[in-house]
């Protein structure tokens, strides 16, 4: 071999290395920044989805694009509000209603009366809650020790709150300013095809939206009919509480079931299994019916799609990869469509080969020129 192969062989030896050191060293700052990557992500998905609604606000009621942008979320953030303290006040009242009565009710359901005696009698729980009653009494009194983690989470979910309400902001602020200086990179041909495309992308996140949302009242209203009828107080409340959760795709409907559960057993055992059976019936119901259906007509994909991209993002990547998973397939779909068009529509046009001088055409004829002799001369 020689001197100049060994060269190139070194040379190819260290590209190789190279590209496997900054692989590593790119997924290693991926996985080290993920909070902020995936605050990001969901600030983007808002922004894109909020920003239809700046730009008509921007043209029908005020030219400023800033003040447009603080209108529509100054909007959002009230009516999330409005949501939060129709929730949130009740359940504090009710709260404190069952912090005065908690003493109360552990006599009664030690002496096997009430609610939760007659559960621990029917489950025949009570001689088992009489034999450990030391050992729930220590487990209940450490429930006060990880107050400083649970303060920790708190502080932590409002900082990624505030994070993703900023960007989002800032995101659908600078938008006309970040789509000019990307079309101006490219070409004409390329602009029109990022313009549609980004039109295509936004109509699918806001029909996820409006699916998801479209959803959620449907298991609100179905869960305070069926609250309603078994007579579980406070039926509005908790509906609306597991209408905001059934939000969440695939895990939504149980973090609900759990809770209209719950309170369905406070209320009364016969009341707590209608309630569970319920949700066990609908989550089916949701998961393989409506929400592959309604999604479908929204974001415009099959059903089967629907399906199976929100499966494999949840196994693969949680709770974040199921929210995003629908919107994911419909702009991968987007994106497959523009670009496989463009390479059939270069397939479909002929390669031609230039006629090389002297070459006869077929049929064994020359072409016939000024210069050529006449036939028979």
């Amino acid at each position: 071999m020689s001197r100049a192969d060994d060269r190139s062989t070194a040379r190819r030896a260290l590209i190789v290395i190279g590209l496997v050191l900054a692989t590593l060293i790119g997924l290693a700052l991926v996985w080290a920044t993920r909070r902020v990557l995936v605050w990001g992500l969901v600030a983007a998905f808002f922004a894109v989805a909020l920003k239809p609604l700046v730009d008509r606000v921007e043209q029908r009621l005020v030219r400023r694009r800033a003040v447009a942008t603080l209108l529509v979320f100054l909007a959002t953030f009230v009516l999330l509000a409005a949501l939060g303290a129709m929730i949130v006040l009740p359940l504090a009242d009710e709260l404190g209603r069952f912090a005065d009565r908690a003493p109360e009710l552990l006599r009664e359901a030690r002496a096997g009366r009430g609610p939760v005696g007659e559960v621990l009698n029917r489950f025949r729980l009570l001689r088992y809650a009489e034999a450990h009653a030391d050992q729930l009494q220590r487990y209940g009194s450490r429930l006060g020790q990880p107050a400083v983690g649970v303060l920790r989470g708190v502080l932590e979910i409002v900082a990624a709150v505030l994070t993703v309400v900023v960007l989002a902001y800032l995101m659908v602020l600078e938008a006309p300013k970040i789509i000019a200086g990307t079309l101006k990179l490219v070409g004409d041909g390329a602009a029109e095809r990022l313009r549609r495309i980004g039109r295509d992308s936004s109509r699918i996140i806001t029909g996820y939206l409006s699916g998801n949302l479209l959803i959620s009242v449907i298991c609100g209203g179905l869960t305070f009919v069926v609250l309603f009828l078994v007579g579980v107080p406070f039926a509005g409340v908790i509906a609306l509480v597991v209408a905001l959760a059934d939000l969440v795709p695939l895990v939504g409907a149980t973090i609900g079931a759990i809770v209209a559960a719950g309170a369905g057993f406070l209320h009364s055992p016969t009341a707590g299994v209608v309630v569970l059976v319920f949700f066990v019936v609908y989550q089916q119901v949701e998961n393989h019916l409506l929400q592959p259906v309604i999604m479908a007509r929204a974001v415009r994909l099959n059903p089967l799609t629907v399906l199976v991209s929100v499966l494999l993002a949840a196994e693969l990547a949680g709770l974040v990869g199921a929210l995003l998973a629908i919107p994911v397939a419909g702009i991968a779909q987007v994106l497959l469509r523009e670009f496989a068009s463009t390479g059939r529509q270069a397939l479909a046009v002929p390669a031609t080969v230039p006629d090389r001088p002297g070459r006869r055409p077929a049929g064994g004829r020359a072409p016939e020129d000024g210069n050529s002799p006449p036939a028979g001369g």
